[in-house]
């Protein structure tokens, strides 16, 4: 009895190892599968491990195969394609032309609340609804607002998120480059611009029947109708700043009753210059930084 008193402590001991080496084994070859520490505390990266990952890539699982369905269309047809060719003079002169328009682009942070005519704000979304999407499954939803009260609301919630950021979640490395901006949480645009533009991708579709549609590539989609967005608004002439509001995609979601299978991607306060604005006197690379020719 004496001896089975003495070896049932060590027995316990030997267990409690045993147990945690176990479960310490598969996230050390978790770890080594990705090639990263268990651990992400010290490399915290908000702007992409918070805000990103959200199964942009949604997929039918197995155990979830009933709710999707493939495409019905087996084909498509195709039809003829020609574009306008232009002289070589030409196509040097509106290259240049469309080089120097984009050139003046700017994120302006002081709009005018002059009012801007609805049929434009209309036609630059359809030129952003051009863009190419993986499959052709087009997963933006591009969201206008122009309502003061609705405006306001959305200022509040990404004032009160973007405290906690430039305080909290962002790190004095990131808020120290943004400095040089004059940039803080103080979004007074978010009231004043004639147009808010939020725009959403859609991780998957839902059909008619209520189904999961996949949408491929959907973040990488957005991404570009967005770029095609920002040339359309320049090209009339109009000014926005690109905004990422950290951690509000939740709260603006629900406030514009969106549906769970939307994410916030970018929000674009859009509208003319204020009078009186000022815009930071950067320099662009240039083109032998950006460009390697093979």
């Amino acid at each position: 009895m004496v001896f089975l008193s003495v070896l049932t402590p060590v027995l316990a001991v030997i267990l409690c190892l045993v147990i945690g080496f176990m479960l310490l084994k598969p996230r050390e070859a978790a770890s080594m599968s990705t090639g990263k520490p268990a651990s992400k505390s010290e490399n915290f990266r908000p702007w992409v491990d918070q805000d990103l990952q959200d199964d942009t890539e949604i997929t039918a699982r197995e155990d979830e195969v009933g709710d999707w369905m493939d495409s019905s269309e087996e084909d498509l047809p195709h039809v003829p394609y020609s574009q306008k060719r232009y002289s070589e003079e030409m196509m040097l002169q509106r290259s240049q032309d469309f080089y120097t328009l984009m050139n003046d682009r700017r994120s302006v942070r002081f709009i005018s609340p002059d009012p801007v005519p609805r049929e434009v704000i209309n036609n630059v979304i359809r030129t952003a609804g051009t863009s190419p999407s993986g499959a052709h499954t087009e997963p933006w939803t591009f969201i206008v607002v122009s309502d003061p009260e609705m405006k306001h609301q959305i200022r509040l919630i990404v004032e009160e998120e973007e405290e906690v950021n430039y305080r909290h979640r962002m790190g004095e490395k990131w808020v120290h480059d943004l400095a040089k901006l004059r940039t803080n949480w103080i979004k007074e645009y978010l009231d004043v611009a004639p147009f808010l533009v939020l725009i959403f991708k859609q991780t998957h579709g839902i059909l008619p029947n209520g189904k999961k549609k996949t949408h491929y590539y959907n973040e990488i989609s957005v991404s570009i109708s967005c770029g095609i967005l920002l040339a359309a608004l320049q090209n009339a002439g109009l000014v926005t700043v690109t905004t990422t509001p950290l951690n509000c995609g939740p709260q603006l979601r629900l406030l514009l009753r969106r549906p769970a299978n939307e994410k916030l991607l970018m929000l674009l306060p859009v509208g003319y210059p204020a009078s009186d604005a000022t815009v930071p006197d950067l320099k662009r690379k240039p083109l032998d930084d950006i460009m390697v020719y093979i």
